[in-house]
């Protein structure tokens, strides 16, 4: 048993039965071959139903981490055989030590499909082509993902990072209407097509669909609106993963830009609150820490793992697309929350409010020089291309953040260009105390 055909539009009554017998083998697997699970249980048996999972403790990336260093390259958490390992990828290391991810044969069949089911429902089909610009080297979005692309039947060109100048003229000889790739990577091509391509407008390359994942920002309607304005691009969310469970199980639809839970066939979600991990209701308005379970893994089966993504719950009825999967937002990263006088702050929300000043570029950086508490969030923002600041423009900004979201911030305007613009995915909460 592996996944189930059309599981995304099948509702979860009719997905019970799959889900008592996957669980059955999945828990039994783990069980016998885990040992990091073993001696995490310490002797309990798991539950026979995945609506008792919470007699069982949280695992976290930390303990993955410890089991790591303890028992390379893997972990104590590989069950089964080394043999069994078909492919090794490496997560980009953002929030800490880079880990190694091992998958099965299996596991790789049922990434390739589930991410095709993301694709598909974000707008890819097999009339296009489309261009995959995410690092090839050991990420799993690179690789893996390139694989997801073409489970939707589209002419894949398999680019990654690097070299903008002969993408450009790539996107141009070929015919690419669609790209894959970061938010902020768009950003990176304007820069590289005024300067190396005068006269070419990014509209003229013709790209009509922008398949954007690894980083936050393509659910700000701003960044929507300039993609639209600049490029003639229809941006959707269409790569929402934790590369420790899944590299791909949520993206949106034509009808609603929430992110659609792909996966409920191999995947169980819970939430919890990420302060005191008590679970909390799966239903529409909540919003909690995402907690995922495999229903089907051969290579690092996990159970009960805190992703550290804060998501919010915005639908559990059927879409319009027919897709039965709970619609949910992402808020942000527990370890990229900052805190000032009580109030959880996310790179999402300054990015919202930043994005609505035409004077500046959207670059910006939230710099903590100090560990907590903070009476003030500090953000660095860039100016636009060619902006003059009047003066007033801080204050502005400062105005704009503490009407906005509460907080009282310090804000200092660099230069335009100042700000780095990366290829992969762009670290927005630098933590110089560290």
């Amino acid at each position: 048993m592996t996944t189930v055909k059309n599981a995304e539009f099948t509702t979860q009554a009719d997905l019970a039965a799959h889900h008592r017998e996957a669980w059955e083998k999945q828990s039994t697997y783990v069980a016998r071959h885990s040992p990091f699970y073993q001696a995490l249980w310490a002797g309990r048996k798991p539950p026979q139903d995945l609506r008792d999972l919470p007699m069982l403790p949280l695992s976290e990336k930390a303990q993955l981490r410890t089991s790591q260093a303890r028992h390379p390259p893997f972990g104590d958490y590989l069950a089964g055989r080394r043999a069994a390992v078909n492919r090794l990828h490496r997560t980009s290391g953002t929030t800490g030590q880079a880990m190694n991810l091992a998958l099965s044969a299996k596991d790789t069949q049922v990434t390739q499909e589930i991410g095709g089911r993301c694709h598909k429902a974000a707008g890819l089909t097999e009339k296009d082509t489309v261009v995959h610009c995410l690092n090839y080297q050991m990420w799993m979005g690179g690789l893996t993902d390139h694989l997801t692309l073409e489970a939707t039947g589209a002419l894949v060109v398999p680019f990654g990072v690097g070299a903008t100048e002969l993408l450009v003229r790539t996107i141009q000889e070929v015919g690419i209407n669609a790209i894959s790739c970061t938010p902020s990577y768009p950003k990176v091509l304007e820069k590289v097509i005024a300067e190396k391509f005068p006269g070419l407008d990014p509209r003229d390359l013709g790209l009509k669909l922008g398949l954007f994942g690894g980083e936050a920002g393509v659910d700000d309607p701003a960044f929507r609106a300039r993609l639209r304005e600049t490029w003639g691009m229809q941006a959707r969310n269409a790569n929402y993963g934790v590369s420790d469970v899944l590299s791909n199980f949520g993206a949106e639809c034509p009808h609603d830009t929430s992110l659609h839970f792909m996966a409920a066939d191999v995947l169980y979600p819970e939430l919890i609150d990420p302060e005191t991990a008590e679970p909390l209701p799966l239903e529409a308005g909540r919003e909690g820490e995402l907690v995922l379970t495999h229903l089907v893994r051969d290579c690092q089966p996990l159970v009960r793992f805190r992703t550290g993504d804060i998501v919010s719950i915005r639908a559990t009825d059927p879409c319009r697309c027919g897709r039965t999967g709970f619609r949910f937002s992402v808020t942000g990263r527990s370890d990229d929350m900052v805190v000032v006088r009580g109030l959880n702050m996310f790179p999402t929300m300054v990015a919202a409010v930043i994005n609505g000043f035409s004077e500046l570029s959207g670059e910006y950086r939230i710099q903590l020089d100090m560990p907590p508490p903070y009476d003030v969030l500090p953000v660095t923002a860039e100016l636009a291309n060619g902006a003059v600041d009047p003066g007033d423009l801080t204050g502005r900004v400062e105005t704009a953040i503490k009407s906005q979201l509460g907080a009282s911030a310090k804000v200092t305007l660099v230069p335009a260009g100042s700000l780095p613009r990366t290829e992969g995915k762009t670290k927005r909460v630098v933590r110089g105390y560290q």
